[in-house]
């Protein structure tokens, strides 16, 4: 199934810009508060998700607050990727073989690849695992799309406040 972001990476270089310009920011002076804050994104994703929580009988959060988090990470993914250059806009979503949990740390683990060399084929082999996510929840293209736009309008509002 496929998935084109050409909208959604249009969209977060106008509020990277937006930020940028209000914070006195560049893509390289947050380059690795971005990486940072990008793994910090995907373990609430999966905090919401409960998936490696053996010991506990709790249910996942709603399917909204957990696309919620996962929209998060999308904007921090996003945002990397236009400050490397990345072109790839158009992604296959595939099932991965792995369960949620596997898959949460494989993609850890090519977010810490990408830290240690940021580049185009780095963050796209990271970008493209963490794309396969939501269909391990039962979700497509359409979710990943409006969870990234809804938390678009939080991001920009919280600009407005001062957050």
């Amino acid at each position: 199934m496929t998935i084109n972001l050409n909208d959604l990476f249009a969209k977060q270089r106008e509020l990277d810009a937006h930020i940028q310009a209000n914070h006195h920011l560049t893509y390289a002076s947050t380059r690795e508060k971005r990486l940072l804050a990008l793994l910090v994104e995907l373990g609430e994703f999966a905090n919401e998700t409960r998936a490696f929580k053996f010991w506990s009988l709790k249910s996942p959060s709603p399917i909204e607050k957990i696309l919620d988090e996962y929209a998060d990470g999308m904007h921090f993914f996003l945002s990397l990727g236009i400050d490397i250059g990345s072109e790839k806009h158009i992604y296959q979503m595939e099932m991965p073989p792995l369960d949620l949990t596997n898959q949460v740390l494989q993609v850890y683990h090519l977010i810490d690849v990408m830290g240690q060399s940021l580049t185009v084929a780095t963050f796209e082999a990271a970008f493209a695992s963490f794309l396969n996510i939501p269909l391990l929840l039962g979700r497509g293209p359409d979710d990943v799309i409006g969870a990234y736009y809804q938390k678009l309008g939080v991001n920009y509002k919280r600009q407005q406040e001062k957050y």
